[in-house]
């Protein structure tokens, strides 16, 4: 992967270009980094152009100014696209990366290919209750943090992740998370219940793990009743990171998904 960064943000970014093929956008879930991906990269990369991003806060995405925020993420993601002369995409988030994901449709709906969501929530039909119950959650671990970051770390795997080897490796992404960053995910807030939803141009596919985070089942359910056009599956023997818990199977639906687009797209031409 070619690892980049534009002046004008402070983004850091990766590229695997084929020159033949559709791009994905690979947005990460909170305190990892773009390599919670890796497997997807590794697969998909001869197939398909890949960009991946450090969110702010995250990885390599630290080196900031004062002003900049999550809420800003969107604008950056498409200023890197412009950059790479990416006109369209297909989008896909993991938990803080499916708010992002959405987010970015939501502004930039000319951009993107498809949009695929895990472990998240229509941020344009979010419960307030649901809102101040997870901010009260957010709150009790960011305490733990700022005890501890390993411990943080070592109670944050068993939330994020359902099998030993993903929880190993989303730990060993997390105790790089630097506790200044927590500020950066205070502006989540701003992007919800902002944008109404629109008749979407691409498809659209949610989902989450068996053994995601309570209410996460309800919450995609609530949302295919929104938008029932929308594609959904439930991973078995995943938890909130289903393509860290099952890469393979989270390969093949993702495969799958982009391969019915392509050929929605043969048949209207």
């Amino acid at each position: 992967m070619q690892q980049s960064k534009l002046d004008s943000s402070p983004i850091v970014y990766y590229t695997s270009e084929n020159k033949c093929g559709e791009w994905i956008v690979f947005l990460h879930a909170a305190f990892v980094d773009h390599k919670m991906f890796q497997s997807q990269i590794e697969y998909f990369q001869g197939k398909y152009n890949i960009l991946a991003v450090d969110i702010i806060g995250h990885g390599k995405s630290t080196d900031t100014e004062r002003g900049d925020s999550l809420a800003n993420m969107a604008v950056w993601i498409y200023d890197i696209m412009k950059a790479e002369k990416i006109d369209k995409a297909h989008i896909a988030g993991v938990s803080l990366g499916a708010v992002l994901a959405q987010d970015f449709a939501n502004r930039y709906p000319e951009s993107v290919n498809s949009l695929a969501c895990f472990g998240g929530y229509d941020i344009n039909n979010f419960d307030e209750k649901m809102q101040k119950k997870n901010s009260a959650s957010q709150m009790l671990m960011m305490l733990r943090a700022f005890v501890s970051i390993k411990w943080f770390a070592k109670a944050n795997k068993k939330i994020s992740a359902f099998s030993p080897q993903a929880q190993n490796d989303f730990y060993n992404m997390n105790v790089q998370f630097p506790k200044k960053s927590f500020l950066y995910l205070a502006s989540l807030g701003s992007m919800v219940n902002v944008f109404q939803t629109k008749q979407r141009t691409y498809p659209l596919l949610i989902g989450c793990g068996e053994f995601d985070i309570p209410g996460e089942r309800k919450e995609v359910e609530r949302w295919k009743s929104r938008e029932p056009q929308a594609k959904v599956v439930i991973f078995e023997n995943a938890g909130h990171c289903v393509n860290m818990d099952v890469p393979r199977k989270f390969n093949e639906v993702m495969e799958e998904f982009w391969a019915d687009h392509k050929r929605c797209q043969s048949k209207d031409r």
